[in-house]
């Protein structure tokens, strides 16, 4: 029978055991921290890069996600009587073993208590991150991966190679107080059961970008945001957030990118820049997110094919504009630096086994977005819009199937990212710095792009504005205040006797807007320049107090169906992932484009006092927050008065988790408060 021995301390390792620590020293990185139920653990040191996950409450779990190959191994308990809590008593430690073939793998070594009498197995899932998601979510998961448990003595055991053969996945629980009774674990005589984990992925490892190469002097001194960004930093590519989402979004990197780029050292952002265009379809769109490991093992033999290329998701639309104003924005501002780059060559994911410059790939995508743009340059009507593709709800950040209140023409993709990838485009070409890559048919492609973005920004917008008189908002307001314990009266009472006048977040299949208040204007603010009248009309909609606009006391909200029909509501609640609930990137998003928008010269007072007061309230609910500005999002309950944080995912009625480490909550690295003097707002 073959077995794999471990040598689990009570001092040292013996060497003969098959596990070996990735360093006696300190990790390179090392931290721990509690959100919502879960305990987080995070480590990375060498080859080994991982997140273990302990879950608090009614349905325990252990969890530890690696990095490489977005891979993870899971154990789901059935539910308790009563809550139990987890102690983790020692961090998690790197190591690396052999498996049974003498292949290397890579994990971590921690141990915990946990004050429960018994602990019933209900689910053990070794795999891809996505399965482990989708257990989490939906409660399945593919057969092929299904691992039995096996028992060793005081050890359970789950492990197996992956589908194709290579190096696997393994969970090995030691119990060291308590025993095994058939597929539970009993507590000992003291009422706990006190557990060694050991957790392992043969996935191969990626490179952590050194923190020297990752962040320059004016990053904010955070040790929480730098922690996870160093976690989720690799030479390869940027992970979009832990447990998960650890692998490569397109979106992700490219909003992270521009957000974090005045903190950012010049490797890292070519790093990200390197990564989208490595991915890049034949088209020139941007991939979404990236299959790898294991999950693209089974979507090649699902699809009579094999092997583990990633596959790539080219379903979302905002991505594809996106990348010329985020790449325009770092090449623009070192030509030098700029031209090395683009000259750099891109091993292709797309297309692997080929490269190209990274030059020739940007203009890939930049002849995709005028070829997009053009129908809409030339009869600037809704049909032309850049709508969702074909068949799907989803197709920009608000990637859950509500997220768009089910419309096709997102605003943010039509009235900010289509003209700004045209502008930037422009600029481009205007600088000289895509001479060489450029061919004949890509400068005449390009040779409109001005024009066409001048038309998008004058005619775009206007198709999503809303206008809803005060008499007949008022009433509403009320009435969804009612339906969420909350009150109505500083909602109205900034409202007054205007009309509430805002952007949809959607238009649908015919041009209708979908009426529902959102934070994307903070998109317009960053990445356009708006008239005074347009900047006043898109402060005041997310400014005002919610339910009559998206501000709280615990933050932005991203969206409110205050004007919208009770079953959609219904479908925007603070328990929706895209719902009434607050996301830190967004958050930091605005504030950034209120800080563009406040250095310009062109404003009249009245517009740049409103600013600056919108800038004050907004940085003040981040400070009011500040604990939770690392986590992907929050929810919130209304209690004594106030507004109150509630962990997304702590509540029965949240449709997910939120995660511990999100590459685009780490921004505030380089969004800092504003140095602000006066009533004036005087930098």
């Amino acid at each position: 029978m073959k077995r794999i021995t471990y040598a689990l301390l009570a001092g040292a390792l013996a060497a003969s055991a098959g596990i070996a620590m990735a360093g006696q020293a300190a990790p390179e990185l090392a931290y721990q921290l509690t959100e919502g139920q879960n305990i987080n653990a995070f480590v990375r040191e060498g080859p080994v890069a991982a997140h273990l996950l302990l879950r608090n409450g009614v349905d325990p779990r252990i969890l530890v996600a690696f990095p490489a190959g977005n891979s993870g191994v899971g154990l789901w308990f059935k539910p308790l009587a009563a809550p139990a809590t987890w102690r983790l008593e020692q961090a998690p430690q790197p190591l690396t073993l052999r498996d049974a073939k003498g292949r290397a793998l890579h994990g971590v070594r921690a141990v915990a208590t946990i004050a429960a009498l018994r602990l019933e197995v209900k689910q053990a899932v070794l795999s891809n991150v996505r399965f482990l998601r989708d257990y989490q979510s939906v409660g399945r998961f593919p057969p092929e991966v299904a691992v039995p448990l096996r028992r060793d003595g005081a050890r359970m055991v789950w492990q197996r190679d992956r589908l194709d053969g290579a190096p696997g996945y393994q969970l090995v629980l030691r119990v060291l107080e308590g025993r095994i009774v058939d597929e539970a674990i009993v507590a000992g005589r003291g009422g706990r059961i006190r557990l060694e984990i050991v957790a392992a992925s043969g996935e191969p490892p990626l490179a952590g970008i050194p923190l020297p190469e990752l962040l320059n002097a004016r990053a904010a001194d955070d040790p929480v945001a730098r922690n996870a960004l160093r976690f989720l930093s690799y030479r390869e590519k940027f992970n979009a957030g832990s447990w998960r989402f650890n692998t490569y979004f397109g979106r992700d990197t490219l909003m992270s990118l521009r957000l974090l780029m005045p903190a950012l050292r010049p490797p890292a952002i070519e790093a990200g820049l390197g990564a989208v265009l490595a991915r890049l379809g034949p088209a020139g769109d941007v991939a979404h997110e990236e299959g790898i490991g294991e999950f693209a093992v089974l979507e090649h033999r699902r699809a009579g094919g094999s092997g583990d290329a990633a596959t790539l998701d080219y379903g979302m639309v905002d991505d594809d504009y996106m990348l010329a104003p985020v790449a325009s924005a770092y090449l623009l501002g070192d030509p030098a630096a700029a031209r090395r780059f683009l000259a750099r060559a891109i091993p292709s994911e797309a297309r692997q086994g080929t490269s190209e410059t990274a030059g020739k790939a940007l203009v890939r995508n930049l002849r995709f977005v005028a070829a997009a743009a053009k129908p809409f340059a030339a009869a600037p009507v809704a049909a032309n819009l850049v709508g969702l593709h074909d068949g799907r709800l989803t197709g920009q950040w608000r990637d859950s199937e509500e997220g768009l209140g089910r419309g096709k023409y997102a605003y943010d993709v039509n009235a900010v990212f289509v003209p700004a990838a045209l502008e930037a485009g422009a600029r481009l070409v205007a600088a000289g710095l895509l001479d060489p890559y450029l061919a004949p048919e890509d400068r005449a492609a390009l040779a409109e792009a001005g024009a066409m973005a001048a038309t998008w920004r004058a005619r775009a917008p206007e198709l999503f504005r809303v206008s809803v008189p005060a008499g007949e908002a008022a009433p509403r307001i009320r009435r969804y205040a009612q339906t969420l314990g909350i009150p109505a009266g500083p909602a109205l009472t900034a409202l007054g006797d205007r009309p509430l006048v805002y952007h949809a977040i959607a238009l649908d299949q015919a041009g209708r807007p979908v009426p529902i208040l959102h934070s994307d204007e903070g998109f317009a603010l960053l990445f356009g320049n708006p008239s005074p009248a347009e900047l006043d009309t898109a402060v005041r909609a997310i400014a005002r107090p919610f339910p009559a606009g998206l501000m709280t006391d615990i933050g932005l909200l991203v969206a409110n169906p205050v004007l919208a029909s009770g079953e959609v509501q219904a479908r925007f609640t603070p328990a929706a992932y895209h719902g009434a609930v607050v996301w830190s990137w967004q958050q930091a998003l605005l504030a950034a484009g209120l800080e563009r928008q406040l250095a310009r010269t062109d404003l009249p007072p009245s517009t740049r006092q409103l600013l600056v007061e919108t800038q004050a309230r907004l940085w003040r609910a981040i400070e009011a927050t500040r604990a939770t500005q690392s986590s992907e999002l929050w929810s919130w309950a209304y209690e004594g008065g106030r507004y109150k944080v509630v962990a997304f995912g702590a509540g029965k009625q949240d449709v997910d988790e939120s995660n511990a480490a999100q590459l685009w909550s780490t921004v505030y690295l380089a969004v800092q408060p504003p140095r602000v003097s006066g009533r004036t707002g005087k930098r």
